[in-house]
C-alpha cells in the first residue's frame, strides 16, 4: 500500500481524517496513484493507520466531493480524472491558451465546417436577417487527447467570409478574427447552465448519456459593440472545472 510512507500524527490538534485526506492527496499530485487507478479500501487503511473507518470516510467523501477520487459501487475508491481549471468565465482567452495553462495539450478535430443559412435563434444573436448567409463551424476539442467538450459556432458571413480560405483544422479561431479591427473579439456575453449529456455527447466525448454537461452559450463582439460570434459549448462535468473572479464595486458601481 503506498500510503504506507505517510504517517498520521495524533498527538497534534490537525484532525486525523483531514491529515489522511492530505495524504491520499499528495501521493495522487505525486504520481503514485495514477488516473483510475484503485485506492486501497477504507478497511485496509483504517486497520493499517488504527483510526476508525468513520475517520477514512470522510477524508475519502471530502476527496470525492473535490473531484480527486470517485466511487464505483461493489468496485472500490478510484482516481478521477485531473481537471481542467479555467477562469475563461471572466477573462477573455482562447481555449487553446486556457489548456495550456492548465498544463495540458490542446487539439481540435473539425467536424464541419461550411455555409448555411442563419435560422432564427442564430439570426437573433448575431443581429442578422434570417437566413443571411453564416459560417457555421463545429469541432470536438481536446486535452491531451482526451475530448472535453464539442462546439457550435456560428459567424457573419459578410464579415469573416475570409475564415474559408483559414486552416482553422489547426489554428486558432480567435486568433484569425484578430487579423481584422471589425472582426476581433473584445468582449463576450455568457450564460452558463448544467445540463444532461445526450445521445450525441454521449458519443463524441466517450461519455454516458445523462451525465452532466457544463453548457456555455456564448456572444463574442467586435470593438463596436457588433456580434462576430455565436457559440454553444458543451462541457464534460468530470474534465473541467470553471473559476470567477468577482470585483467588488463601489456604491456608483465603479470595480474597487
Amino acid at each position: 500500500m503506498i500510503l504506507e510512507e505517510g504517517k498520521i500524527n495524533k498527538s497534534i490538534p490537525v484532525p486525523m481524517y483531514f491529515q489522511l485526506k492530505e495524504l491520499i492527496m499528495g501521493e495522487i499530485k505525486n504520481g503514485n496513484y495514477k488516473e483510475g487507478s484503485m485506492i486501497p479500501t477504507e478497511k485496509e487503511i483504517s486497520d493499517f493507520y488504527k483510526i476508525s473507518r468513520t475517520t477514512v470516510r470522510q477524508a475519502i467523501t471530502e476527496l470525492v466531493q473535490e473531484g480527486w477520487l470517485y466511487r464505483m459501487k461493489s468496485k472500490g475508491t478510484f482516481v478521477a480524472r485531473k481537471r481542467l481549471n479555467q477562469d475563461f468565465i471572466q477573462n477573455l482567452e482562447s481555449f487553446d491558451t486556457q489548456i495550456r495553462k492548465s498544463g495540458a495539450v490542446p487539439s481540435t478535430e473539425v467536424l464541419e465546417f461550411r455555409v448555411v443559412p442563419a435560422t432564427g435563434k442564430v439570426a437573433e444573436k448575431l443581429q442578422i436577417p434570417e437566413k443571411s448567409k453564416v459560417i457555421y463551424l463545429y469541432r470536438k476539442r481536446f486535452a491531451d487527447a482526451q475530448p472535453i467538450v464539442v462546439v457550435e459556432t456560428y459567424l457573419p458571413y459578410e464579415k469573416c467570409a475570409f475564415l474559408m480560405e483559414r486552416n482553422l483544422y489547426e489554428e486558432s479561431l480567435y486568433k484569425n478574427l484578430s487579423d481584422f479591427e471589425e472582426t476581433k473579439i473584445y468582449g463576450v456575453k455568457r450564460m452558463v447552465e448544467a445540463v444532461e449529456a445526450t445521445t450525441n455527447d454521449a458519443k463524441l466525448m466517450g461519455i454516458k448519456k445523462g451525465k452532466p454537461i457544463q453548457f456555455f452559450e456564448t456572444v463574442g463582439y467586435n470593438v463596436f459593440g457588433q456580434p462576430i460570434e455565436y457559440s454553444l459549448a458543451r462541457y464534460r462535468g468530470d474534465s473541467s472545472r470553471f473559476e470567477v473572479t468577482t470585483i467588488m464595486a463601489d456604491d456608483k458601481g465603479l470595480a474597487i
